[in-house]
Order: C-alpha cells, then sequence, then structure tokens
C-alpha cells in the first residue's frame, strides 16, 4: 500500500512513523508512507497555503487552490479529506481502506477548508465528536488502525483475526490475562487454565458481550 498524507507541520509525523508496527511494515515494504508539506505547492513568497474567510469572521481558512493542485500532482489514490465533519471513523472504515492500493490523506488546520475542497475528495473522516488543533493527530490515527490490517504487517494473525471478529459482532474485546496466575489474591479465572479451548472460546465470547453490555450498551443497539 502507498500512503500520501498532506500537511503543512510534516515534522510532527516523525516520532510516531518511526517507531513500532508502522515503522516495521515500512521496513518490509508492506507500506510507503510519504508525507508532503503542502507549502511546497504554494507560489508566493511567504508559502502562504490559507487566507482570510469571505464575509469576515476569526481565523484563517485553508485555500481550495493550493490543495487541489497538490492532490492532482499526488496522482489517484483514494482521497480523504480529516475534518470533525467527516463520518466516525470506526473498525468497518479501517477494514475498507486496508484494501485499498493508494490513500491520500489531507490534514487540515486553521478554522478549516475553503468549502470546495470538499468536492477534490472521496471521503471525510472524523476521528471523534471533538476538535484537535489539526487533523495531523487524525491523520496518525488513520494510518495506525489501517496498516496494521494490511497482511504479514501483525506478526500473529490470531489476534487481529480475534479483534476483527469483537468489532464484527459491535462489540468490545474479551479481558486477556497474563502471569503471574495469582496476584495479591486476584487470580486468573480457572477456564484460562484449563487447556479447553472449547469452553475457553466461549468464556471469552459471553465475558466480550457482558463488558460490551456493561460499557458500551450503545454499540449493541
Amino acid at each position: 500500500m502507498k500512503i500520501d498524507i498532506l500537511t503543512i507541520f510534516p515534522d510532527m509525523f516523525a516520532g510516531p512513523f518511526a517507531e513500532s508496527i508502522l515503522r516495521r511494515a515500512q521496513d518490509k515494504k508492506l507500506v510507503k508512507i510519504k508525507i508532503h508539506n503542502l507549502r511546497r505547492w504554494a507560489k508566493d513568497r511567504h508559502k502562504t497555503v490559507d487566507d482570510r474567510p469571505f464575509g469576515g469572521g476569526p481565523g484563517m481558512v485553508m485555500r481550495v487552490d493550493i490543495i487541489d493542485k497538490a492532490l492532482t500532482a499526488l496522482g489517484s489514490g483514494h482521497k480523504i479529506l480529516l475534518t470533525p465533519q467527516g463520518k466516525t471513523f470506526n473498525q468497518q472504515a479501517v477494514a475498507s481502506l486496508s484494501r485499498k492500493k493508494h490513500l491520500i490523506l489531507v490534514a487540515g488546520h486553521y478554522e478549516g477548508f475553503d468549502e470546495r475542497v470538499r468536492n477534490l475528495v472521496d471521503e471525510e473522516i472524523s476521528i471523534g465528536d471533538y476538535i484537535l488543533t489539526g487533523g495531523e493527530l487524525a491523520a496518525m490515527v488513520v494510518v495506525d488502525a489501517v496498516v496494521r490490517l494490511i497482511p504479514g504487517v501483525v506478526g500473529e494473525k490470531e489476534s487481529v483475526k480475534e479483534e476483527s471478529f469483537s468489532r464484527a459482532l459491535g462489540g468490545l474485546e474479551y479481558p486477556h490475562y497474563t502471569r503471574p496466575a495469582d496476584y495479591k489474591g486476584k487470580k486468573v479465572p480457572e477456564v484460562l487454565l484449563s487447556g479447553d479451548h472449547t469452553a475457553i472460546s466461549k468464556w471469552r465470547a459471553e465475558q466480550a458481550k457482558k463488558r460490551t453490555k456493561q460499557r458500551r450498551p450503545d454499540l449493541l443497539r
């Protein structure tokens, strides 16, 4: 997969994309991630990518002409605008995007985008009902979630399979335990130590449903 990200703060991505699973995925050439400074397509002396809004009001607005030039230069990938007004990002969206060959993410800043930018993209995504200082963090979340579903990225296929299964059912994942089996009187459930995989699978399914009902009943609805 190829992922291009348009931003005016390219240095923000250096740390997250150089560590852990994202780093290994790039080293294995399973994904190619490239960060582009949007100012590269600005022609004036100050490399301006925003301007005052028509009609007045606070803040600055990202210019449509600059973004249009950048998207045209990056080719025919699936174009995504990161915005609080977009569709809420979930695991189904992650799975869908993981099957794309080329993603282009546009991370906004300031007061927002010129409305005409929306006509240049394939979809708009929001990672939640809150406001960030810019779309860079949202872009990182989208990339992290999508890349780990690319075949070969996560070492243990069953881990991703079980996560996807729990999300497909509309629920949270079951609880996990590891050593020590008894810590200050808090013991690991006996079924997990039994070696009975049928019983373990049943217990996990029941616990996932119980946890979802307690913590996120909205998912069951």
